[in-house]
């Protein structure tokens, strides 16, 4: 396994902005679904803020976001080739077009003080497709833990350095020409099964094209439903990687290991599956993403029953 990394030089000028929301913004609450877990190499927080790496159109590009000012101004700086990209993406990034107006969670207490207690909660845009869809598909029918080892190990082999003054070990997802070049062992090697990995490899072998598909429907179902002609991208899959990239306000992770449990948890006080959930959202239809992001923001936990899932090992040794 080798990969040839582009050498680092001097850091370039960082390009900055101030963003001053029209309301308030909760900017770990609405950044925190696009860390893949805690060994995230493109992800990272520290007391300056969030900092997170893209593979713009125009490059790699580090972006580093702060917490909100007293004035309500957030300030993003950006570094490498992709900068000014990432500067002009932070509003969208931040939940801009992301309109709750017409949510109605009064008749519900749960989400009702949620939504009190998390004003400033937005879905985050990304608009970088590929991004989202590959850790999605990494996480397909495993735990957590050994999805976020697969990908952090995925990206220290094969990622670039991130450019600008990142915080150590930091990188950018590999670029196209680099995803499909990963031979098959080295799948093997960071823990992705052979029947995620052909799924991978159906995903990169269309990539330019299922990007523009997605990009040219006229709706987000039309988006969803470009997905879903992928071999080995379903509903799931599809939720998970919108959810992100488009801010999808309605789209839920159905086939999610815990998830309808714990929304009928919290919703009805009983556990239920993905029919019940999809029954229990159905009042708040066009908004059942927003929905599922205030329940898992309440603080409102569940109880887990049964064995704990054995972590399988899919590398070679």
């Amino acid at each position: 396994m080798t990969a040839v990394l582009p050498e680092s030089g001097p850091p370039a000028a960082a390009v900055e902005t101030v963003y001053r929301p029209a309301g308030p913004v909760d900017v770990p609450a609405t950044l925190g679904l696009l860390g893949r877990g805690p060994y995230d190499p493109t992800t990272t927080w520290d007391l300056r803020g969030v900092w997170r790496t893209w593979r713009t159109p125009l490059g790699p590009a580090t972006l580093r976001v702060g917490r909100p000012a007293a004035d309500g101004g957030i300030a993003a700086a950006a570094w490498g080739a992709g900068a000014e990209w990432a500067i002009a993406m932070v509003p969208r990034l931040l939940g801009r077009d992301d309109d709750w107006t017409d949510l109605d969670v009064s008749a519900h207490r749960l989400l009702r003080d949620s939504r009190r207690r998390n004003a400033g909660l937005r879905l985050a845009r990304t608009d970088r497709m590929l991004e989202a869809l590959l850790p999605a598909i990494i996480e397909q029918r495993v735990t957590s833990l050994e999805a976020y080892r697969s990908w952090a190990r995925l990206l220290r082999w094969y990622g670039e350095p991130a450019p600008g003054p990142a915080p150590a070990a930091m990188r950018v997802v590999p670029s196209l020409e680099v995803w499909r070049g990963i031979p098959s062992w080295d799948w093997h090697r960071a823990g992705v099964d052979p029947r995620r990995a052909r799924a991978i490899q159906a995903v990169l072998a269309v990539a330019p094209s299922l990007e523009r598909a997605v990009e040219r429907g006229a709706s987000l179902e039309e988006a969803a439903a470009a997905l879903g002609t992928i071999p080995g991208v379903g509903v799931w899959t599809t939720a998970e990687t919108l959810q992100r990239s488009h801010a999808h306000p309605d789209l839920v992770s159905v086939g999610d290991y815990h998830l309808a449990h714990y929304v009928g948890e919290a919703l009805i006080g009983k556990r239920v599956d993905d029919d019940g959930m999809l029954e229990l959202l159905e009042p708040w239809a066009g908004h059942r993403q927003r929905v599922v992001r205030l329940i898992l923001a309440s603080g409102f936990r569940f109880e887990r029953r049964g064995p704990r899932v054995t972590l399988q090992d899919h590398r070679w040794h």
